[in-house]
């Protein structure tokens, strides 16, 4: 039976602490376990993971072929139904509120609510995503739950914009056509004096 008097720590939890620059004949001192001089026997002095000297490294050597789907990633914020329970009930939390309250920050594409945790009460929560837990869990606590509409990217603004205000222009092109110039007659030379 464990009692105060007998408590030990498991197993292989503690050792010895390797006592460095504490004498030769510690095994430890003089060089501290560092080597003979050199970049890395300096103190601070380390170098970056797949460094080779300035010789281009490997990952640079590598040839890069195939599909990456890094680029086209898209990420979410996410909000766990328990760090919901700061609103009072009743309240709409959207994307504003949440930024307000420092639980979502930086860009992002949309926001998810995950469903770990309870919510204690009902909220109207704006969202992007929800899993199929955390929306259970809303409409239990007495909620509801609305999807927000997907939102235009800027580029696909600009295009519309420009559609718009191109046809206008368009039509008043058409319906004003400069008027014809008149002819003025050319300047008559004057015949160059004989010497």
């Amino acid at each position: 039976m464990i009692r105060l008097h007998n408590l030990r720590p498991r197993p292989g939890s503690r050792h010895r602490v390797k006592r460095l620059g504490s004498g030769e004949s510690s095994g430890h001192g003089k060089t501290s376990g560092k080597g003979h001089k050199g970049q890395k026997a300096r103190s601070g002095g380390s170098l970056r993971l797949g460094f080779e000297g300035g010789q281009m490294p490997l990952i640079r050597r590598l040839p890069k072929r195939g599909f990456n789907n890094t680029a086209f990633h898209k990420t979410y914020a996410i909000v766990n139904l328990d760090s919901l329970n700061s609103f009072k009930a009743g309240t709409t939390v959207n994307e504003q509120l949440l930024r307000e309250s420092k639980l979502i920050r930086g860009n992002f594409v949309g926001i998810k609510i995950l469903g770990d945790g309870e919510l204690k009460h009902g909220l109207t929560i704006e969202a992007d995503k929800f899993s199929e837990s955390a929306r259970v869990k809303i409409e239990k606590a007495g909620g509801s739950v609305t999807i927000r509409e997907a939102r235009t990217t800027a580029p696909e603004v600009a295009k519309e914009t420009e559609a718009e205000t191109a046809k206008p222009v368009a039509k008043k092109r058409a319906a004003k056509k400069p008027a014809a110039k008149k002819k003025t007659p050319a300047a008559k030379k004057k015949p160059a004096k004989k010497r």
